[in-house]
């Protein structure tokens, strides 16, 4: 039976990066937008980790801000790295749905 969480590990990143891209953003701002796309099981817990990865990475950065509702928040942005990532991500993305919508959609195996 297929894992939900093996299928996550790979696109979570893009997703990630593709929000950021969006709006600077913070952990728990990215959070609830994933889980309102649908990815409910998606915890803060599940962000941090990638967002520091991420960061390590290059393909964004930070920013300390003030926050109405107590200490500072660290806000995300993205950099000219995480630009060029989303972009491969999205164009292997676009790829590999091609693929798999041609295998289940065509009902008679060529050969």
């Amino acid at each position: 039976m297929a894992d939900r969480s093996q299928f996550l590990r790979g696109t979570l990143e893009g997703c990630i990066l593709k929000i950021i891209e969006r709006n600077e953003t913070y952990g728990y701002e990215i959070a609830e937008r994933l889980q309102k796309y649908g990815f409910s099981e998606i915890s803060e817990g599940t962000i941090y980790p990638l967002l520091l990865r991420l960061e390590k990475n290059g393909m964004i950065d930070s920013v300390k801000k003030e926050s109405a509702y107590g200490p500072k928040r660290k806000y995300y942005y993205m950099t000219e790295t995480g630009k060029k990532e989303l972009q491969e991500f999205y164009t292997i993305w676009c790829e590999i749905q091609n693929g798999i919508n041609q295998i289940f959609n065509n009902e008679e195996e060529e050969e």
